[in-house]
């Protein structure tokens, strides 16, 4: 279990686990709201040996380790996986002794389920879709998940004005074929769109990277509160 340095400012750490520098910038613009005046400080950072997107199954799969060595080499507070595939969220766990790690996927469905019965998401490829399915199955979350449609693109083109439309051709798409009255953005590069969606096509549009950021703060200050109380928990078998 990791201990906490009372004597140091509490952290968060959000990491974009592809090397995009735009797609880093914007999830840091979108966590603007969450910076509170003596608050945990947010840091965003990325993986520069990670792919420019993470598009297959393949892709996720190499950023596990790395993403692993990141968060055990770091004393931050909380971690913030950045990628909508949440690669390595259990081995993440794991390595952090006990610090929340979030994955915006996994908050970002969560959110959308306290806003509306079915959710639809706006993927980046078909190859995307596959894997939100599967991560929708697990969840046990099928009954809720209206589907996901896929703009086609890479990462680092999603904080550009130029896919806009399309990301709202999807979101439209979703809502009047699929049946979705929430809509999820289904990669953090994404961010600086939400509210264009929200206002083109008149339901809520959850922007997952800030849910699974309020979700660690949450964590964060509850535990600061609560600092020197014994709440590890103990299994029998």
């Amino acid at each position: 279990m990791h201990q906490r340095d009372t004597t140091e400012p509490a952290r968060i750490l959000v990491i974009n686990p592809n090397s995009s520098q735009a797609v880093t910038a914007a999830i840091d613009a979108a966590l603007d709201p969450l910076r509170l005046a003596g608050g945990p400080a947010i840091a965003v950072t990325d993986l520069p040996d990670g792919p420019a997107s993470i598009a297959s199954q393949q892709d996720a799969d190499s950023v596990v380790m790395p993403l692993a060595r990141r968060i055990a080499a770091d004393g931050a507070d909380a971690f913030v996986i950045a990628c909508f595939s949440d690669p390595g969220l259990h081995t993440a766990r794991e390595v952090a002794r006990g610090r929340p790690v979030m994955g915006i996927a996994e908050w970002g469905i969560l959110r959308s389920l306290t806003l509306g019965e079915r959710f639809g998401i706006v993927a980046l490829s078909e190859g995307s879709v596959r894997r939100q399915r599967r991560m929708v199955r697990q969840m046990g979350l099928g009954e809720r998940y209206a589907g996901s449609r896929p703009v086609e693109a890479r990462a680092d083109e999603t904080a550009g004005e130029a896919i806009r439309d399309r990301l709202i051709a999807a979101a439209r798409m979703l809502i009047a074929r699929d049946g979705a009255d929430v809509i999820v953005l289904g990669c953090a590069g994404m961010a600086p769109h939400q509210s264009a969606i929200e206002d083109a096509v008149g339901c809520a549009v959850v922007e997952p990277c800030q849910q699974a950021v309020a979700a660690a703060l949450g964590a964060v200050l509850l535990e600061t509160a609560s600092f020197g109380r014994t709440r590890r928990c103990t299994t029998t078998s």
